[in-house]
């Protein structure tokens, strides 16, 4: 009998009827026995120092147990992340940072306690706004978490100003908050020096790591645990302030506890993706061939963190052009932290990179499919390196076929009713490839039966499915053989859930660790001892060795929009997006990433806006009754596609990465198809009504 390929099939994720029945417990629903909780006190100013907190009113309630902030709390040591030195110091850096917290017997006691909390400041003058004419900005680092901070490749200057066509724009994005369904919650306890936390984290191990550090113990007295996890998107990637929180809290009053962050908590602790000022430059031959690249980013930062979004960096390998430069800027202002959100970098700098290509399209009276299909490119413009794949081509023209983009113009003039305006806008998607070094065991009972174990988060994507497929591949036997144990950092250390690197780093891990379990059962004769059979893998050394080629998933989007011209309303009834991410290991998970990907795309390009209030430091859109996403009313008729091929470059399964390529690309394709149906070239999003009405070019450094 032959036995069924698992990867490729369309499995349905093993932790479905558990999530869809309630079965799958998430850390805010962690129950121990004598549980306590924990409300935070925000800071009321948005920058100055604490000078007295005043706890007396909040001990005399019934129920509390503690009040913790920066007079009785324990010294931590440093990390990188000063987010985490949690009443460490009297310095207030934003509008809501903790500045003490309190433990009491119910969270309804808790929170009316923290009101009870007297605080006294010294406020000094803020800036909260990100604006390009003031002064303060300044370069990151020289060199970003996995790429140089700029780049500059010939004469730009010159190039520009001989370019038969140009183009130089100046283009806008704003704050985006997560609002992932699942808040940010922590349930920590202390037994006998060693602590424990229930925490919602996109990488178990990371965070029992910094929390040794933060606690000065060793990572072996720390367990970290995180068995479902209700969506992160980069906001659960490393520790936030709760879970120092909650350890401290349970630390000073000898319990377990629980802390929940509220909806508005989230727009402080959790992290946004900073607001962007984009200008680019494009000069080109009067056939739309590139001679010239410029792409300049302005964000901002707090007062605490090295964050830096690094928007240009994915113009460095899209287009080949002989002459072109990436440069970063960025200032510090008295807000949250800003952190990775999907896609970070190639969300907003596609949006800015693919609208200029849009414009430099019109400019040179080409298609703008024909367009990037004239500056392809076999090698990275940057690197020098080749490809290891690289389908954007076969992306643009299948998608240009499945579309009708040929009919586009003909489609506009006929199905315009007088009222509403019709277009189609087009956009490349592009995301680099990382592994990074995980370890994992398999066990075999010698009775068929298999188990994988790997401190890997599944925040969503179903991890636990895809890891079984790869794994029962790699061992030759039926998927249903094999259990998959993640979400615990008890397990061999994994790499977090983040940059698309999940399936590869984690997959490659699997396939080494059941690579040397049959290697050791051909060792014992193809006979498995009676005890059970063990292997492991690490595959840092595998992946310490140089790259011969340039890894990056690729794709299209295809977009159709309505404009109604009374009211402004953007509708988009269609889109479609092609995709070239390796090898598929699950058609139905990977669907599901690439839709989600589109639908986030569709929000970011219609709906969501973060506004800060410039005298108070807050953020107006805290909850989802002001900061606006789409709904299943708004949402397409969305098509994902994926081309047929292999990386075994970026894996040894052949697959790419597919958790964020869906939303690059995705508010440019929309933006250019409202240009289409309208004339009118909106540069800064969201695609609002007051800006569809309004004159389309917004003041900035272009035109």
């Amino acid at each position: 009998m032959t036995r069924r390929m698992s990867v490729g099939a369309a499995l349905p994720r093993r932790e479905a009827r558990a999530k869809v029945t309630g079965g799958a417990r998430y850390t805010g629903d962690a129950a121990l026995p004598d549980l306590a909780y924990v409300a935070v006190v925000p800071a009321e100013i948005t920058h100055g120092r604490v000078t007295a907190v005043r706890p007396e009113e909040a001990l005399a309630r019934s129920g509390v147990l503690a009040v913790i902030h920066g007079g009785n709390c324990p010294r931590l040591n440093r990390t990188g992340a000063g987010d985490l030195a949690v009443f460490q110091s009297p310095s207030v850096g934003h509008r809501g940072q903790f500045v003490a917290a309190v433990v009491a017997e119910s969270p309804q006691i808790a929170h009316e306690a923290a009101r009870r909390v007297g605080v006294d400041y010294s406020a000094d003058p803020h800036r909260v706004s990100l604006d390009i004419a003031c002064d303060g900005f300044r370069q990151p680092p020289d060199r970003g978490p996995f790429f140089p901070t700029d780049c500059s490749h010939g004469d730009v200057e010159a190039a520009l100003s001989d370019a038969p066509v140009r183009v130089d724009a100046t283009y806008r994005t704003p704050p985006y908050h997560h609002h992932a369904l699942e808040p940010h919650a922590t349930v920590a306890y202390w037994q006998d020096g060693a602590l424990t936390v229930h925490d919602t984290t996109q990488g178990p191990s990371g965070t029992r790591d910094i929390l040794a550090h933060l606690f000065g113990i060793g990572p072996d007295r720390v367990r970290v645990i995180a068995r479902h996890v209700g969506g992160g998107f980069g906001s659960k990637a490393a520790p936030r302030a709760q879970v120092v929180v909650a350890a401290l809290a349970a630390l000073a009053v000898g319990r377990p506890v629980k802390t929940v962050l509220t909806r508005e908590q989230l727009s402080v602790v959790a992290g946004y993706r900073t607001p962007t000022v984009q200008r680019i430059r494009l000069g080109a031959d009067a056939d739309g061939h590139l001679l010239a690249v410029s792409h300049v980013s302005f964000e901002q930062t707090s007062l605490t963190s090295d964050h830096c979004e690094y928007p240009a960096a994915p113009t460095r390998t899209m287009y080949a052009a002989p002459n072109r430069e990436t440069r970063h800027w960025r200032v510090r202002l008295h807000v949250p932290s800003p952190t990775w959100m999907r896609a970070p970098g190639e969300c907003p700098g596609m949006f800015a990179l693919e609208s200029a290509m849009d414009e430099l399209a019109v400019a040179c009276a080409l298609d703008p499919v024909e367009l990037r299909l004239r500056n392809d490119t076999a090698d990275d413009p940057h690197s020098g390196r080749p490809f290891s794949t690289r389908n954007l081509a076969g992306c643009l023209r299948l998608g240009a076929e499945r579309f009708g983009w040929a009919e586009r113009d003909r489609l506009r003039a006929e199905y315009g009713d007088g009222r509403r305006l019709l277009g189609m806008g087009v956009a490349a998607s592009t995301i680099p490839q990382y592994r990074f070094p995980s370890r994992a065991s398999v066990r075999t009972d010698g009775r068929g039966r298999y188990t994988v174990r790997i401190a890997a988060a599944d925040i969503g994507t179903g991890a636990r499915t895809v890891l079984a497929q790869i794994a029962a591949d790699a061992l030759r036997v039926d998927v249903e053989q094999v259990t998959v144990e993640i979400g615990d950092s008890a397990y061999p250390s994994a790499s977090w859930a983040g940059r698309s690197s999940g399936t590869t780093s984690w997959g490659t891990a699997v396939v080494r660790a059941c690579e040397a379990l049959r290697t050791g059962i051909g060792r014992c004769g193809g006979l498995v001892p009676d005890g059970g059979l063990e292997a492991t893998a690490d595959t840092l050394a595998e992946l310490a060795e140089a790259r011969t080629h340039s890894q990056h998933a690729f794709g299209a989007q295809f977009a159709r929009v309505t404009v109604d011209t009374s009211t402004g309303e953007i509708r988009v009834p269609r889109m479609l997006g092609v995709f070239a991410v390796g090898r598929v290991i699950n058609p139905a998970t990977v669907r599901s990433q690439l839709v989600g990907g589109m639908v986030m795309g569709l929000s970011m390009a219609l709906c969501e806006e973060g506004v800060i209030d410039r005298t108070y430091g807050h953020f107006h859109s805290r909850d989802l009754s002001a900061y606006h996403v789409a709904t299943f009313a708004d949402a397409p008729e969305i098509e994902a596609v994926c081309i047929d091929e292999e990386d075994f470059h970026t894996s040894p399964m052949g697959a790419k990465g597919v958790g964020e390529i869906g939303i690059v690309g995705t508010a440019a394709a929309i933006a250019n198809a409202v240009h289409h149906a309208t004339g009118r070239r909106i540069r800064s999003l969201p695609l609002s009504v007051r800006r569809v009405r309004e004159d389309a070019a917004p003041p900035g450094l272009g035109t």
